[in-house]
């Protein structure tokens, strides 16, 4: 049979990284591969007492149908949230989506048609770029250091593509990379997004899982002329299963949106979004953020000591204040695929680097989770990754 597919389906392919998850469930295998929260820590006693509460006082309406925009209250409570980060918004502002995947999605269906340039970090989010590659754009990579995005080159790339769509930016603890945005980078991006007259799309999933160094505000806080859409999720603080995200923009933004939300799912899972409002007027969800970056933050010392004590001496890597992940660079004539695939055959896994270069290239680098491995795997894992890479470095 010859079936006529359309022309996207070229364009998306599975994740990397879910295919990989898939050789790494053979318990055998220590896993650094994915962004996995630590699951020991979901609140699973409290939520069993929230579960009963929706049911008992909310049970009719968290199975119903309900509006695309999301449960207000929740809306509202998001609102509070955001507000302590520096960021002013109303209900209005909040549109709830499934996941911030979602919201990426969302996103290439309002800005991207097919050929229309994007810019984004060298490297990015994998994901992100698979849900925006559906749509067809070209992308323009822009460098990073320790810093994050580097201003200079991204004034070049926007003076270059004056009917770029949108500047795509994870400033806080970078998937894959771990670093940071600093505060005068932050500020000038805004500057250069005015200038140029572009959106910026902030994706913040991991903001609040800081546990060390200064807190920066977000890149909205700096939002002069609403340009700014600011996606954010409960799945690194809360629970991924879940699936709870959301979107705050101006509303001229989000009334893009909506329509094509309801063309997908109609609503996100009512059931999910009480929940997790009825969780944080029945606990206290900062208390449990706090439980989350200690562990992390042990977790990623522990890791960095064991790359230390077991990694060849030219290997270079970052060193987060937050999130879940470390960047490791390897010599420029490494190929971490292939290192990938000899660590495999030694039970351990990461995510190799060349996928999150939306153009490919820069193969000498790969991705390490820290968050989700208890302390004796991690010690493990580290060692007989060590071990391979002796073998090529």
């Amino acid at each position: 049979m010859n079936y006529k597919f359309a022309k996207r389906n070229d364009y998306v392919k599975a994740s990397e990284i879910r295919e990989i998850l898939k050789v790494t469930e053979n318990p055998e295998i220590i896993s650094f591969a994915g962004g996995l929260p630590a699951s020991e820590l979901f609140p699973i006693e409290e939520l069993k007492k929230v579960c009963f509460e929706v049911l008992d006082k909310d049970g009719e309406a968290s199975l119903q149908y309900s509006t695309t925009e999301g449960y207000l209250p929740l809306r509202k409570s998001i609102c509070k949230r955001m507000a302590t980060l520096g960021i002013n918004s109303t209900e209005d502002n909040i549109l709830i989506t499934t996941g911030s995947q979602q919201a990426l999605d969302l996103s290439g269906k309002v800005f991207i048609d097919e050929g229309d340039t994007i810019i984004c970090e060298s490297p990015t989010y994998l994901a992100a770029i698979n849900a925006f590659k559906a749509y067809m754009p070209k992308f323009k990579e822009v460098s990073m250091d320790s810093d994050g995005m580097i201003m200079e080159d991204l004034e070049s790339v926007l003076r270059g593509n004056p009917n770029a769509k949108f500047i795509y930016t994870i400033p806080d603890f970078q998937n894959p990379t771990g670093r940071t945005m600093s505060l005068d980078r932050r500020k000038k991006l805004i500057e250069l997004a005015n200038k140029y007259d572009v959106v910026i799309i902030e994706d913040n999933p991991y903001g609040e899982v800081r546990f060390s160094g200064e807190k920066i505000p977000p890149v909205k806080h700096f939002d002069t002329e609403g340009r700014v859409i600011y996606i954010s999720t409960f799945s690194k603080i809360f629970a991924p299963g879940l699936r709870i995200g959301w979107i705050c923009a101006d509303t001229s933004f989000l009334e893009h949106y909506v329509p094509f939300k309801q063309n997908v799912d109609l609503h996100t899972n009512i059931f999910s979004q009480i929940m997790t409002y009825k969780y944080m007027e029945m606990y206290d969800i900062e208390e449990h953020i706090d439980k989350i970056k200690e562990v992390y933050k042990h977790r990623r010392e522990l890791m960095i000591q064991c790359i230390k004590n077991y990694f060849p001496k030219n290997i270079e890597y970052t060193l987060p204040d937050g999130g879940l992940f470390i960047w490791v660079e390897l010599p420029s004539n490494v190929d971490s695929t292939e290192v990938f695939t000899k660590s495999i055959a030694n039970n351990v896994a990461f995510v190799p680097g060349n996928p999150f270069f939306p153009n490919g290239g820069f193969k000498n680098t790969f991705r390490l989770n820290y968050s989700n491995m208890p302390d004796d795997r991690i010690i493990e894992g580290i060692k007989r990754l060590g071990k391979v890479l002796y073998e090529f470095c």
